[in-house]
């Protein structure tokens, strides 16, 4: 794993900026480009490797249904994209990143393209109409008809309940995230939500009053955890399962900030083994998603399409693993 002087070195700021930036500093005064910049070599550093020369007549593009400062919150889909990016440079392509406010691309000047998040029936009918061979990850689009790749979510939280169940913990509670679309159409439905309501129902452990909603940053999971500590009090669960890292990042420092130890008191599992789960203090139990396998096998789904005139949609269902760290016991 590369250090943090490592990580200072390539996104060239001081190792002190790359640390409070990695453990969300609130009282850190940088600029969300120094910010992209260390979160982005903290993850190229997982996986450098030599990139051939880009096809300057052919370009693939990456549309991303978040903004930058929404990628900074939640850096997931920063991790995809790189993974993304490098296949495709790799394979000799140029890369255009495309937001959700600007046009689709259109197949004059494109290959194909790579869609990363969530997307609203009315938007997929949008990219279908560019006649772009289109991939998306992190949504599986089999009924539209496209190549998707996607994350298992049942088994991990499966593992992550029995987990806290073998640790003799029964009273676990969960902190979820709540997404739309970027034209706000659709309201997305967490699975990992929806599993673990079902696995806690079917051992009758389920308490309502257990489960936090709010938006998948930092600052909401800090305040959903600061919230329930008030609301629950002695009653708080000895255990959360948090659906992404920033929010565990969010509800460990409220934890701290009322003086509950992590993990005596409360023990915290994340999600998506992002890098900064690494880093953080303390360092935390997340379940592992190869975020950059699912953008270069995103590629792959891609190029196959492009030389092989596939039409069958193909979605891809990535593994995941739990790590355990110092969050939990």
């Amino acid at each position: 794993m590369a250090t943090i002087k490592d990580i200072a070195a390539r996104a060239q700021v001081s190792p002190a900026t790359v640390s409070r930036v990695l453990n969300y500093d609130q009282d850190l005064s940088v600029t969300d480009d120094t910010k992209q910049r260390v979160f982005a070599a903290a993850e190229a550093l997982n996986y450098r490797k030599k990139i051939r020369a880009e096809k300057t007549a052919q370009k693939i593009a990456l549309l991303t249904w978040y903004n930058e400062q929404e990628e900074l919150n939640d850096i997931y889909y920063l991790s995809i994209r790189l993974g993304a990016e490098e296949k495709i440079q790799a394979a000799g392509f140029s890369v255009q990143q495309i937001s959700p406010n600007q046009p689709l691309p259109n197949s004059d000047n494109f290959a194909g393209m790579i869609a990363i998040g969530k997307f609203s029936p009315q938007q997929i009918q949008s990219i279908k109409d560019t006649n772009l061979n289109t991939v998306f990850v992190d949504f599986n689009t089999l009924t539209f008809g496209f190549d998707s790749v996607t994350t298992n979510f049942h088994y991990p939280v499966k593992k992550i309940i029995k987990y806290f169940m073998d640790m003799d913990i029964e009273d676990i509670g969960m902190i979820a995230g709540q997404e739309l679309t970027s034209d706000h159409k659709l309201k997305i439905t967490d699975q990992r939500l929806t599993t673990f309501r079902n696995i806690m129902r079917d051992h009758k452990l389920l308490h309502p009053e257990f489960i936090l909603q709010g938006a998948f940053s930092v600052d909401s999971g800090q305040k959903m955890m600061a919230q329930a500590i008030i609301d629950l009090g002695d009653q708080l669960p000895h255990a959360f399962f948090a659906a992404n890292d920033a929010l565990a990042i969010g509800a460990i420092r409220a934890l701290r900030e009322a003086n509950i130890p992590v993990p005596e008191r409360v023990s915290i599992i994340g999600f998506n083994d992002t890098t900064i789960a690494k880093y953080f203090s303390p360092p935390i139990s997340s379940v592992k998603v190869d975020t950059k396998l699912m953008g270069q096998k995103s590629v792959e789904l891609l190029l196959d399409r492009l030389e092989n005139q596939r039409e069958t949609p193909i979605n891809l269902n990535i593994g995941t693993d739990l790590i355990l760290r110092d969050s939990s016991r």
